[in-house]
């Protein structure tokens, strides 16, 4: 439904509407948007949606799988006898009980929720551009998650301004996997279209229920320098 780094809310009513001239089902990744977007399974079309609770400030390891009455369902564990076949395990009640208070929370306060979080980001984004001009947003600048902004900072390794960040003491995600101790551009970024070199320099800052306007305050305070460093330093691999 939404893109966990670029923050695109993908065009779900599209999809549904294609899928449904060729009688395919639909199922819908919602983790990222419930909470941020407004979100209605029964008007949306689908066939099935999922949902986690820690995204939500619900208990980890707990979240749903929505799907309708007429969609055949395969289960993937099986209870044993004296659990009729039916069920694996013994249901956790209270991470249940937990996870449904988290979710009416954050569905009731969607809207004030979006808004504030969208007011923050747009200034973040705007205070970035300020700061590193040569910084480029990715995504796209309407119909992104509230609390995304995603950037390519040329001639800097994320991991390098990842470090740099963390050490100043703020948090945030390259968006990309690394194997054998090899950076690796975001495979997002490249399906895009971007180009390596410049996907290998993605930071993405996530905002959420606990953001501040002095959150954005503590990031521009250190985020020229750590630029400036991770450039001299450059990419990996690159001489």
């Amino acid at each position: 439904m939404a893109n966990n780094e670029v923050g695109t809310v993908q065009p779900l009513s599209d999809v549904v509407a294609l899928a449904r001239r060729y009688g395919v089902p639909v199922h819908a990744d919602a983790v990222q948007a419930v909470g941020q977007l407004p979100v209605d399974f029964a008007a949306s079309g689908l066939d099935a949606m999922t949902v986690s609770g820690h995204k939500l400030g619900g208990p980890h390891s707990t979240g749903a799988l929505l799907a309708r009455r007429d969609l055949a369902l395969m289960p993937v564990l099986h209870g044993g006898g004296q659990e009729r076949g039916v069920r694996s395990g013994t249901i956790d009640t209270p991470g249940v009980r937990s996870f449904a208070v988290a979710v009416d929370a954050a569905v009731r306060e969607q809207p004030q929720h979006a808004d504030r979080l969208t007011a923050l980001r747009d200034d973040l984004v705007a205070r970035v551009r300020t700061a590193v001009p040569d910084a480029v947003l990715r995504g796209p600048g309407q119909g992104r998650l509230p609390g995304n902004a995603h950037f390519t900072f040329p001639g800097c390794e994320g991991d390098s301004l990842l470090y740099l960040l963390d050490s100043a003491g703020v948090e945030a995600s390259t968006g990309s996997a690394c194997q054998a101790g090899v950076p690796q551009p975001s495979h997002v970024l490249l399906a895009m279209g971007v180009d390596e070199h410049d996907a290998r320099g993605a930071l993405r800052f996530s905002l959420g229920r606990t953001s501040t306007a002095r959150d954005v305050d503590a990031l521009l305070e250190v985020l020229p320098g750590a630029v400036e460093r991770a450039r001299t330093a450059g990419l990996a691999g690159v001489r």
